[in-house]
């Protein structure tokens, strides 16, 4: 009995008092890296959506392009609207069809303008940045039955790089770098006269 009486409770808890500030320590650190793994998430989702309000920005205007063609479809389409543009363009004035009757090569160029304007970067939070528009017309078909082969390119510089795949690269329409993204749109329109 001599044993249990030479041992002293103060002892128990001064070995014992250490070990709960290892738990927090130690809880601290899971809690600190699932919080950085949850920020590099969230900065990842953040740089994702931009890239698709940019990719839905370029749709919509190569969509845009494409109806504006369908309405001014003259034999002059290929004339008219083969054209390459870029963002840093200057915008030169051009005739507006309000109060005067325009030709289809009017229209054109007020509708070219138009489209340097919706893609000017500095001017418009979110828009696309060192954008080039390619439009390539091409005629199909003969007298009777007479249309144009559109294709519409939208290539603008992407916040991060990413690696392109060889028919990317084969599109030459912007600069080619490796932050490039593009839409293509390819599309038919029949000449209604």
């Amino acid at each position: 009995m001599k044993l249990f009486s030479q041992f002293n409770m103060s002892d128990v808890t001064l070995k014992n008092s250490g070990f709960t500030l290892l738990e927090v320590l130690i809880a601290f650190m899971v809690l600190s890296f699932g919080l950085l793994g949850a920020v590099a998430l969230q900065a990842k989702a953040k740089q994702a959506s931009f890239d698709a309000m940019q990719r839905a920005a370029a749709i919509a205007l190569a969509n845009d392009i494409v109806q504006r063609l369908r309405v001014n479809d003259t034999l002059a389409l290929s004339a008219n609207y083969k054209v390459v543009f870029n963002s840093t363009t200057t915008l030169s004035p051009v005739t507006r069809c309000f109060s005067t009757q325009c030709n289809s090569a009017t229209i054109a160029a007020m509708d070219i303008e138009h489209w340097r304007q919706a893609i000017r970067a500095r001017e418009n939070t979110g828009s696309l940045d060192n954008t080039t528009v390619c439009i390539k017309p091409s005629v199909v078909g003969g007298t009777r039955n007479r249309g144009y082969n559109v294709e519409v390119v939208v290539a603008w510089q992407g916040k991060q790089a990413m690696k392109a795949s060889e028919k990317n690269q084969s599109i030459s329409c912007g600069i080619k770098n490796d932050n490039r993204r593009l839409v293509v749109l390819n599309s038919y329109i029949l000449l209604r006269a």
